[in-house]
């Protein structure tokens, strides 16, 4: 070492040190695509690409529930190679992007996935670096959502960002899009919704009335029309189906959703039959991929889809339904509505529809939160779902101002030619005797009863029940002969539906 250091000299020994650091630190970053990284990524070499097509979008939020999920995998599918990158910062609008873009602002997280599906992350990115990372074949822009639906300020902001986004791309051929957002569920938490007088409704015309305006903006630009497609599903047996609990992002249904309607759009083939499901039933994929494709062909109206319907089958895996308002739990359909009207459209427990609907034809009084936890029953429930109930008082005196005899609930989409099996769990924390009697008819009929008071173990069952000619069963739910109690309180807190 001493005669090598000799040779060398001290000087020369450090400058090779300091190489096998750079080239130590180097490894390690490049070795982690999601290493969060405070760089320039048009600095990094990467390979020629003909024949990729590359997605660019100036965004938020929204932005990461269209394209950042599901798009890579559709297009996989079909064998289209994708460059998708996303300019994120969360909650950021038109405006914000116009400052940034005119400060040069290096404040995105840069999110980009590559041809073969792998994804990195940027942070501390600008708008000017991202643009010039790629030849973009499409640069979309949207507005925040809470705005999405108020022409003025997209007037006021996206000319100016789009003029700069021109000067900053190297692909003469780039074509530019505008990213229709959604209207937010009745349940949101979001305190825009405001501007749109809390009504869905109002707020999808009015983002669908800003999409009608921007080729006055943006010359030769195409819609990308999600708003339109979540719309779509909306008219669909799904109902509100597709946002997370705050009532504006999308869940993972909903992203699937608007990546179809993205697919669609931007590749100009139908996504109607693309073979990859993202992991969701053949009912659903049935009507996502077809709410897409219908907003592609009319982005700014609505498309009934009242006529899809699953198809009734027999149930190789039971069918489990809550019968209360705690969180839902995975595996279990959750029936909140106990007025008349109320209806849910039931999964099995393999989360695939089976076609079978519940609605209630005569209301419970309301719902209880005193049922049972720690149960052990057959039905394997989880406390949020023993714990409450829909309950009912047979009789006088009027409890909320009401009586209800009994509660009914009917079930459509059966298979006439099948028998039906029901369990029933009723629980509410007392210790007098209120036996609920439980009533399946069909064709033929049968009941079974429990006492739900501090229950934590009995169940109900009636077995083989067949349908009516119309495919249809009803559950009685009432007071038992042997239930002494003064307003005659009968309870349901979930059941279990299996055929054969």
């Amino acid at each position: 070492m001493k005669n090598w250091i000799k040779i060398f000299g001290i000087h020369s020994l450090k400058l090779l040190s300091l190489c096998f650091i750079v080239l130590i630190n180097s490894c390690a970053k490049d070795g982690n695509p999601n290493n969060l990284q405070d760089a320039d990524p048009s600095k990094y070499e990467r390979p020629a690409n003909p024949g990729v097509i590359k997605i660019l979008a100036i965004g938020n939020s929204f932005s990461e529930d269209a394209i950042e999920t599901h798009l890579y995998d559709l297009a996989k599918e079909k064998g289209i190679k994708v460059i998708i990158g996303n300019l994120y910062i969360g909650g950021a609008s038109l405006a914000n992007h116009k400052a940034n873009a005119d400060r040069n602002i290096p404040i995105y997280d840069y999110r980009k996935i590559s041809t073969d599906g792998t994804k990195k992350n940027w942070i501390k990115t600008s708008i000017d670096i991202a643009v010039k990372d790629e030849q973009w074949d499409y640069i979309s822009f949207q507005q925040v959502s809470q705005n999405s639906g108020q022409l003025e300020t997209v007037q006021a902001s996206l000319p100016g960002l789009f003029n700069y986004v021109k000067t900053k791309t190297s692909n003469p051929s780039v074509k530019y899009a505008y990213h229709q957002t959604w209207a937010y569920a009745p349940n949101t938490t979001n305190t825009g919704f405001a501007n749109y007088g809390n009504n869905q409704t109002t707020m999808y015309n009015a983002i669908a009335n800003v999409s009608k305006n921007i080729e006055p903006i943006i010359a030769g630009s195409i819609i990308v029309p999600a708003g339109t497609a979540i719309q779509n599903a909306r008219t669909s047996v799904l109902g509100e189906s597709y946002n997370v609990t705050d009532g504006y992002h999308l869940n993972a249904f909903g992203k699937y959703i608007a990546a179809c309607t993205w697919f669609e759009k931007i590749f100009g083939q139908s996504v109607v039959g693309n073979n990859y499901n993202g992991g969701f039933s053949a009912f659903e994929v049935l009507v996502a991929q077809n709410a897409a494709h219908l907003a592609v062909l009319k982005p700014y109206e609505v498309t009934s889809m009242v006529s899809y319907e699953a198809q009734p089958i027999p149930l190789v895996d039971p069918v489990l339904v809550d019968f209360g308002n705690a969180t839902p739990s995975p595996t279990w359909n959750q029936m909140s509505g106990f007025t008349v009207g109320s209806k849910i459209n039931l999964k099995d427990t393999k989360n695939v529809f089976v076609g079978m609907s519940l609605t209630i034809t005569e209301r419970f009084n309301n719902i209880n939160a005193n049922g049972s936890i720690g149960t052990t029953t057959p039905l394997n429930m989880p406390d949020n779902v023993s714990a409450r109930n829909f309950y009912g008082n047979a009789r006088g005196p009027l409890f909320n101002g009401i009586v209800t005899p009994r509660g009914v609930i009917e079930v459509a989409g059966l298979l006439p030619t099948l028998n039906y099996s029901f369990s029933f769990f009723g629980s509410r924390d007392a210790t007098d005797n209120r036996e609920t009697l439980y009533t399946v008819s069909g064709t033929n009929s049968g009941s079974a009863s429990l006492n739900p008071s501090s229950n934590k173990t009995q169940i109900a069952t009636v077995q083989n029940i067949r349908p009516n000619g119309e495919g249809k069963i009803t559950i009685s739910v009432t007071a038992g002969p042997n239930n002494p109690s003064s307003n005659g309180w009968f309870y349901l807190n979930a059941a279990k539906i299996t055929s054969n």
